[in-house]
């Protein structure tokens, strides 16, 4: 069946054709139901998953999650695998948010024990967690040496400082720390940005949620993920802050001038991209990988700064971290290609890893159901965990969609709700708000986002990812 210039393979996926626009490589895959597919029409994601398949050396489709959206270069939400030796590597592919990522903890505590002393825990929280545009960490800045070390090491470094466990680190996608990683790749204007903001939230979609356990849907996976009905637990979702920012700017000028010494040229300039194993390429995933273990310590410490909150206020701090997850990467992992196990490059822009169970890369804990996948709805709405599944090691390089997508922008956002028309409205619903700003909180207002509910069923009928539990929130804390 077609739609338009769409070919509609069944009720969750759309294949977008090589004849969509000339110079496409592979075909495109796009995760929708028909409702979705409708919203990512209304914008330039089609033609973004379209641009990416032009791109060198890729291995499969170019695809699109359900909560895509237009983005910089790659579409937010889109995965593309490249070949390590004829495929490139693109700075738009992972964004300038180098490991936004999130992470779920997992209380000791019931809703029925928080609801009394919820506002207070939520204070204590918004005063322990700096939050906001260009806030300063409670660290200060750190020396050179200290810097390069959180580069280098990651989560790792965080739990040898006193503020995590080995637990800690055994329950995060690379253990918190990509290997590879040179801080001498990245530049001193980087280095400066991020050097007072480690341990600090942000602002835009950035946040930290008291959320329970509404639902579950598989017990099994639930049980091994450590949650359960009426249990308090915790999303952090933020990134590398001003230093991620600083890498991804640095290398796509330095993309855009190299690609001339390959002469190589793109359908758009913001797919500027290298030799995956150019000098240059190998100089941009090094400077990657270190902001992105700035993005695994910086959840870490704010973890720290959780967990001391919940200690302070319920006597229980005591919060197991069930896992942490990046959003925005290009990681070489192994996949099958045809038939043939391979080593690609996998770009996740919008998209969260989803291996299944019995991969060497995941908690031994979880080593018999799969690897957690978190996905974070819109503010004063429900979050899901999911369970990667095999059907995404076959179809989607063991990806899955990442959050709910945005449907509006900030701008429109804004002038669509006051902040006090928001907070109250919320209150109403039993969700109480902390903001470091009100335009913060009425840019990121559930309306402006799709509906993850639906975004979440497509990824589970689809088979990328399996439903194991609902989360609705009661406290919010946003940047």
């Amino acid at each position: 069946m077609s739609t338009g210039r769409l070919t509609k393979l069944d009720n969750y996926r759309f294949v977008v054709p090589k004849s969509f626009r000339e110079g496409m490589n592979v075909e495109g895959l796009v995760y929708a139901d028909d409702e979705l597919i409708q919203a990512i029409e209304n914008d330039q994601t089609l033609m973004q998953v379209a641009n990416v398949a032009t791109l060198p050396g890729l291995v499969g489709r170019s695809l699109a999650m359900p909560d895509a959206h237009q983005g910089y270069g790659f579409a937010i939400g889109g995965v593309a695998a490249a070949d390590l030796h004829k495929g490139v590597v693109s700075a738009g592919g992972v964004g300038f948010d180098i490991n936004c990522g999130v992470r779920l903890l997992a209380s000791e505590c019931s809703l029925d024990e928080v609801r009394p002393k919820l506002d207070a825990l939520l204070q204590q929280m918004f005063r322990d967690i700096p939050c906001g545009t260009g806030k300063r960490g409670v660290l200060g800045g750190l020396d050179p040496g200290q810097l390069d070390g959180v580069l280098a090491e990651g989560a790792h470094w965080a739990a040898q400082n006193g503020y995590g466990t080995e637990r800690d680190l055994e329950h995060m996608e690379e253990t918190g720390r990509i290997p590879n990683a040179d801080p001498q790749q990245v530049s001193r204007r980087a280095k400066d940005r991020g050097r007072d903001q480690l341990g600090t939230l942000g602002s835009g979609n950035h946040f930290a949620e008291i959320q329970y356990v509404a639902e579950v849907f598989d017990s099994e996976a639930a049980e091994a993920f450590g949650l359960h009905s009426g249990q308090i637990v915790v999303l952090i979702h933020t990134g590398s802050r001003g230093l991620g920012h600083q890498v991804c700017t640095d290398y796509l000028e330095l993309m855009q001038v190299a690609m001339k010494k390959y002469a190589m040229t793109v359908v758009d300039r913001q797919l500027a991209c290298v030799p995956v194993r150019s000098p240059e390429g190998q100089s941009y995933l090094a400077a990657m990988a270190a902001a992105a273990n700035f993005a695994f310590a910086n959840r870490q410490l704010i973890t720290h700064w959780v967990r001391l909150a919940f200690a302070r206020v319920m006597g229980k701090g005591n919060l197991k971290l069930v896992y942490d997850v990046c959003h925005n990467i290009a990681k070489e992992e192994e996949h099958s290609v045809r038939g043939e196990r391979k080593r690609v490059l996998v770009h996740r822009k919008g998209a969260t890893r989803a291996f299944p169970r019995h991969r060497p890369e995941i908690p031994q804990d979880y080593y018999e159901v799969g690897q957690p996948v978190l996905i974070p709805g819109s503010m004063g709405t429900c979050s899901y965990v999911l369970v990667g599944t095999e059907r995404a090691m076959e179809e989607t390089f063991g990806s899955s969609c990442h959050g709910a997508g945005r449907a509006m922008s900030r701008t429109a956002a804004r002038k669509e709700i006051t902040a006090e028309r928001l907070i109250r409205e919320l209150k109403e619903k039993g969700i109480h708000v902390r903001g470091a700003s009100n335009s913060g909180l009425t840019e990121e207002n559930p309306n402006a986002y799709k509906d993850v509910s639906r975004v979440v069923d497509v990824v589970h009928h689809a088979g990328i990812a399996r439903k194991v539990a609902k989360l609705v929130p009661v406290g919010v804390i946003k940047g």
